[in-house]
C-alpha cells in the first residue's frame, strides 16, 4: 500500500483534474491557501469552486481564469470589502465569464452534510421571504409528508476533491483540528478524494481530547505537511491572521496588471524558499 503522506505538488497533481468540482474549505482560520496556490501553479482549469465563504484565494483562481463556476454563500475580502477579481469576471467577463450559484450559509452547510450522508438533497427550514430562489433554480421547496410544513430543498454537494488545512495529523493519518471547525469535516466526507495539509505530523494524539480528531485515516486520500499552509489566514494555536495581506489584496486585486505581477511574484514563481521566507516567524 502506498503512503498517503506525500508532497503537496504530488497530491494536487494526482487528485485534482481539469474540470473538477473542488472545495478548498476553511472558516475564518485554516483556509488552505498553500494547496490552492499549488493548484494555480499547476494551471488546473475549468474548475467549479465550492466554498461557503470564498475570500481572496478564490479571487486568485478567478483572476487567473481557472474557474468556470463558483458555488458559495458569501463572497468577499473579510473585514475589507469586495472580491475585485470576481467582480471583474462577473461584470466584464475578464479574464473569462464565470457562473455563480449563491446560497445561504444554512443551505451550504446542509448540502455538505447531505453529501457526506450520501443523500441526493438537503431539506431544511430556510429561504422564507428570501429572494435567492428567484435567481437560483436549484432552490426548491418540498412539503413534509408528516406535518404538511413547506421546507426548502437544495441538491447535495459532492465535490470531486476537497482540500482542507489542519493543525496535526498522526502517523496513522488521522486528522486533528482545534478551534473553529466550520464545515471542513462535512466537506471532506462528502468528497470522493480528500487532501489535507497540516502544520505538523506527530506520532499520536496522546493527551489531546479525542473529539478533536475530525477525520479518521480511512477517510483521507493524502496528507501533506506544509507549515504555514493556511497563511494569510490563521491557524489556531500556531500563528495569527496576517491582516496586512488582506488589506494589501484590496489594492492589488483592483488593478489587472498589478494583480498579474503579484501572482507572478507570490504564486506562480514562488519557490519553497520564497514560501518559507513569507511564512517565517509563523
Amino acid at each position: 500500500m502506498m503512503s498517503k503522506f506525500i508532497p503537496l505538488e504530488q497530491a494536487v497533481r494526482e487528485n485534482l483534474n481539469d474540470g473538477d468540482t473542488v472545495a478548498f474549505e476553511g472558516f475564518t482560520h485554516l483556509i488552505p491557501h498553500a494547496a490552492g496556490h499549488e493548484a494555480i501553479r499547476q494551471g488546473k482549469k475549468d474548475l467549479t469552486l465550492i466554498r461557503m465563504t470564498p475570500d481572496i484565494l478564490y479571487d486568485q483562481f478567478i483572476g487567473m481564469g481557472l474557474a468556470k463556476r463558483v458555488v458559495f454563500s458569501y463572497a468577499g475580502n473579510p473585514g475589507v470589502g469586495l472580491l475585485r477579481r470576481m467582480r471583474d469576471a462577473i461584470e466584464n467577463q475578464y479574464p473569462r465569464a464565470i457562473e455563480t450559484v449563491e446560497h445561504s450559509h444554512a443551505a451550504m452547510a446542509n448540502a455538505y452534510e447531505a453529501g457526506a450522508a450520501g443523500l441526493p438533497c438537503a431539506i431544511f427550514r430556510g429561504y422564507k421571504g428570501a429572494d435567492l430562489p428567484k435567481v437560483n433554480p436549484n432552490i426548491k421547496s418540498v412539503v413534509c409528508p408528516f406535518t404538511g410544513e413547506e421546507l426548502a430543498a437544495v441538491p447535495a454537494i459532492r465535490p470531486d476533491v476537497t482540500f482542507i488545512h489542519a493543525q496535526k495529523a498522526n502517523e496513522k493519518g488521522d486528522v486533528l483540528i482545534e478551534g473553529i471547525v466550520g464545515v471542513q469535516k462535512e466537506a471532506a466526507l462528502a468528497a470522493r478524494r480528500v487532501v489535507v495539509t497540516v502544520e505538523e505530523i506527530v506520532p499520536d494524539f496522546k493527551g489531546l481530547h479525542p473529539n478533536l480528531t475530525i477525520l479518521p485515516h480511512w477517510t483521507v486520500t493524502a496528507i501533506c505537511q506544509v507549515r504555514g499552509g493556511a497563511h494569510p489566514s490563521y491557524t489556531h494555536g500556531y500563528y495569527e491572521r496576517d491582516n496586512a495581506t488582506y488589506l494589501e489584496w484590496d489594492k492589488v486585486s483592483a488593478d489587472r496588471e498589478l494583480f498579474a505581477k503579484w501572482m507572478d511574484d507570490n504564486v506562480l514563481n514562488a519557490t519553497p524558499a520564497v514560501f518559507a521566507e513569507r511564512t517565517k516567524g509563523l
